[in-house]
C-alpha cells in the first residue's frame, strides 16, 4: 500500500476554491472534506457560499451543513473528527482532498492545535452576557489582568478569541497562555498544500460581485431566519452581523452591503497573510490549467 496523501486546497474567500476542489476531487476519485468553519452549519448555504446540492451530488462532501446553528463546535473538535474520518477514508483511498479557507481548521488538521479545555455552557453564557452588557473593551482590559501575555498577542478586535480566552481563564483558574504549547503533531500521512491566488483587483472584484449574487439568492431572508440565533458563535461572522443591524433598523441595506464587501475584503487579506507564512504552500492561479495538471500528474492522474 502506497503512502496516503492529504491534498489541502486553501486560499482566500472568493478566490474559486469550490470549483477547483470539485475538479481535483473528480480527477482523483476523492471526496471533499470541508475546511470552512461556517459551512459546517446548516441553514446558512447562501451567506457561507456552501457547495450547492448539485455540487454535492457530483462529489461526496463531508462537514457541510452537519451542525445546528446553536451547536458548540471548535477547531479542536474538528481536528479530532477529521482525523477519525481520514482514518476511515484512507482504508480505501490513497488521496483525500481537504478544501477551505478557515485558517485554524486547516492548521488543526495539518499540525494539530493545543489541547484547550472544553468550556462549560454556563461559563460561555456568562461571558457572552458580560460582553453584551459591558462591551469588548472592558473585557479586553480584564484579559490584560488575567492573562497579560495573551492579551499582548491577541487581536483585541477579535471578539471570539478574546471571549474564549476569558472563558478558559474562568473555567480553569489558569491563564489561556498556559495551555498554548505550539508543538507540531506528526500525522501518519503526507500533506500537500495547494494555494489559490488571484491579482488583488480581480479577487476584490469577485468578492464584490459575490455579495450582489448572494443578495439575489436570498441572503437577507436567510439572515432573517437566523436572527433568533444571532448570539451563537456560528453567526459571529461577516455578512450576518451586518445584515442583523439592517433587521434591527440601525443600518440601511446599501450601507450594510458596502460594509459586507469591505469586511470580506479585509478578511481575505488576513487569510492571505496567514497562509503565506507557510513556505510549504504551492501557489497557483485558479485558471492555471497547466499548473493544475502538473499537480494531478504527481498523483498519477
Amino acid at each position: 500500500m502506497g503512502q496516503k496523501t492529504l491534498l489541502v486546497l486553501l486560499g482566500p474567500t472568493g478566490v474559486g476554491k469550490t470549483e477547483a476542489a470539485l475538479h481535483l476531487a473528480q480527477r482523483l476519485g476523492s471526496p471533499i472534506v470541508n475546511a470552512d468553519s461556517r459551512q459546517i452549519y446548516r441553514d446558512l448555504p447562501v451567506g457561507t457560499a456552501a457547495p450547492t446540492a448539485e455540487q454535492q451530488r457530483l462529489v461526496r462532501h463531508y462537514f457541510v451543513g452537519t451542525h445546528t446553528l446553536d451547536a458548540a463546535y471548535s477547531a479542536a473538535q474538528y481536528e479530532a473528527d477529521v482525523l477519525e474520518l481520514l482514518t476511515a477514508l484512507f482504508r480505501s483511498l490513497d488521496t483525500v482532498v481537504l478544501a477551505g479557507g478557515s485558517m485554524m481548521y486547516i492548521d488543526a488538521v495539518c499540525s494539530g492545535i493545543d489541547d484547550i479545555p472544553t468550556v462549560e455552557p454556563e461559563v460561555r453564557a456568562a461571558i457572552r452576557q458580560r460582553y453584551e452588557a459591558e462591551g469588548l473593551p472592558r473585557l479586553v482590559e480584564e484579559l490584560r489582568i488575567l492573562d497579560p501575555d495573551y492579551a499582548a498577542a491577541v487581536d483585541r478586535r477579535n471578539t471570539q478569541r478574546v471571549l474564549h480566552a476569558l472563558e478558559v481563564c474562568y473555567q480553569t483558574g489558569r491563564t489561556f497562555t498556559s495551555f498554548r504549547r505550539g508543538v507540531r503533531k506528526e500525522r501518519p500521512f503526507r500533506i500537500v498544500k495547494l494555494g489559490l491566488c488571484r491579482e488583488r483587483d480581480d479577487l476584490f472584484s469577485r468578492i464584490n460581485r459575490r455579495v450582489d449574487a448572494m443578495m439575489a439568492e436570498g441572503f437577507l431572508d436567510e439572515a432573517r431566519r437566523a436572527l433568533p440565533f444571532r448570539h451563537c458563535n456560528s453567526l459571529n461572522t461577516v455578512g450576518y452581523k451586518e445584515l442583523f443591524r439592517v433587521l434591527d433598523g440601525e443600518w440601511e441595506l446599501p450601507f450594510a452591503l458596502d460594509r459586507i464587501r469591505k469586511n470580506t475584503r479585509v478578511y481575505a487579506k488576513k487569510q492571505l497573510t496567514w497562509f503565506r507564512r507557510d513556505a510549504s504552500v504551492r501557489w497557483l492561479h485558479p485558471d492555471d490549467s497547466i499548473g493544475m495538471e502538473k499537480v494531478l500528474a504527481e498523483f498519477g492522474r
